[in-house]
């Protein structure tokens, strides 16, 4: 059995943050997001090689990313595209890798910016115990949430109605990005994709895939992020510190207030400031600053200024008395 992590957006909706770096990079306490998936992959013996799909832009990012850790299943499968506009959605992607690496067993495929509570390694038992395409599903108690994810009707634990981005959701039980493909499921991303169906999100073909075979889903009910905004980011930081900090013992804390879930990485130094619900990255300067619901990228000084729901991309100065 192989795997896939999709690596390939080039999150701009967390710009300055991840313009220069991939989401999946993004720290959670001593890891990064795409660490824990890659984790949970490396231990379990039945998955034999994970393809992480990016682009252009960020291969070489994770080249050094993957040879620096001790991950040893994960390689870098590149797509054709460099820019945001250039990308031909992930079904395409997720179709091409599959042709570019003579994919043929069984795959399980998941966003590399999903941060899921549940043992991946149950979530392949339960594929290998339907040997059907399957699907993570998670009730997300809002039907305005429900609307920009893939709507799940089951009858026990079979799918039995798939709407992707409903205009009007009747339930708040939705799909995230984590898919078990069986190998002839994966055959047939070609015949979807010469049909003219939608290329962009896996949605689509699983809305396709359950009009012509059994389709399953796995439920869970712990905790589920889909990291794509600085707000689902600090959620799923404040999930991961559950109340507490994570200051690196490599920091400086002077005369400080810290507050609950506040990451501060090595190098920062921190001076006459309070910090809520934030995360401080390497080497970064604040004095007598009080922060809340804030990112502030590596290398960058700031003093004398209140900031709330910001972010400040790397090697940024800003004195509020306007020095």
């Amino acid at each position: 059995m192989n795997a896939v992590v999709l690596a390939g957006g080039y999150a701009t909706r967390l710009w300055p943050i991840t313009k220069h770096r991939p989401k999946m990079f993004l720290p959670i306490g001593e890891s990064t997001v795409i660490d824990h998936i890659f984790e949970e992959l490396e231990a379990d013996d039945r998955i034999e090689t994970v393809y992480v799909s990016t682009n252009e832009r960020f291969a070489d990012a994770f080249d050094d990313h993957i040879e620096e850790s001790r991950f040893e299943k994960p390689q870098v499968s590149v797509e054709d595209t460099s820019e945001e506009d250039e990308k031909f959605g992930v079904v395409g992607a997720l179709a091409q890798l599959v042709d570019r690496e003579d994919v043929t067993q069984d795959t399980i495929v998941i966003a590399g910016d999903n941060l899921i509570s549940f043992d991946i390694s149950e979530y392949i038992d339960f594929f290998e115990q339907k040997e059907t395409p399957v699907l993570a599903a998670y009730d997300v108690g809002s039907l305005e949430r429900a609307s920009s994810y893939g709507l799940v009707e089951l009858e026990g634990e079979r799918v039995v109605d798939f709407e992707e981005k409903p205009d009007d959701p009747k339930s708040t039980l939705v799909s995230i990005a984590c898919y078990g493909f069986t190998a002839d499921s994966l055959d047939r991303l070609s015949e979807y994709l010469a049909g003219e169906n939608n290329p962009d999100e896996p949605g689509w073909f699983i809305q396709w895939l359950v009009d012509r075979e059994p389709v399953h889903a796995f439920t869970f009910d712990e905790a589920w992020f889909d990291i794509g905004t600085p707000e689902s980011y600090l959620d799923a930081v404040a999930w991961h510190l559950n109340g507490d900090n994570h200051v690196h013992s490599e920091a400086t804390l002077e005369e400080c207030e810290i507050g609950e879930n506040v990451q501060v990485m090595a190098g920062a130094r921190l001076e006459g400031t309070t910090v809520d619900r934030s995360v401080i990255f390497p080497d970064v300067t604040v004095r007598n600053c009080e922060l809340r619901r804030t990112i502030i990228d590596e290398g960058t000084e700031i003093e004398e200024i209140d900031l709330s729901g910001a972010l400040l991309g790397a090697h940024t100065k800003i004195d509020g008395n306007g020095g």
